[in-house]
């Protein structure tokens, strides 16, 4: 029986094992809060640059007037094995319009849907990590992975 004490995992290995997992995931969850009511719902990242997750969003999207109130902010991504990785960060909104040209050239859902980069109601919000956790499937133990 599993005592609750994590297997060690040297760094470089634990990096590997949570970028693999977040690269499989193609609809990782995002947790934010509504006043005092966590809300949970699937998301589909738009780009992802280690740990640094950036999320396209709609203003009318009630999660932007959550995040607005309380940027703190949680992923989950699961793989197929069941391996989890969560990304504890903060939701900030991307104004840099070279990272917003990229993001908007390289996804044509966007420009299907939205068909132009200044729509209005396009948001994207860069999640900035504080805290990335991995768990292996039904290890019972989080294993911190280092930011860089």
């Amino acid at each position: 029986m599993n005592d609750g004490t994590p297997q060690p995992i040297d760094d470089d290995q634990l990096r590997r094992l949570a970028t693999d997992v977040v690269a499989a995931d193609a609809f990782p969850y995002l947790a934010s809060i509504d006043g005092d009511q966590p809300r949970l719902r699937p998301v589909s990242p738009v780009r992802t640059d280690g740990f640094t997750v950036y999320i396209a969003n709609l203003r009318a999207y009630h999660k932007t007037v959550e995040i607005a109130a309380n940027p703190k902010v949680e992923l989950c991504y699961l793989d197929k094995e069941h391996n989890q990785v969560r990304i504890t960060g903060t939701a900030v909104i991307v104004e840099d319009r070279e990272v917003l040209q990229d993001i908007w050239d390289s996804n044509p859902l966007l420009r299907k849907y939205l068909g132009s980069i200044d729509n209005p109601q396009l948001l994207v919000y860069r999640v900035d990590p504080v805290h990335v956790r991995y768990m292996k499937e039904w290890a019972l133990q989080y294993h911190d992975v280092p930011l860089h």
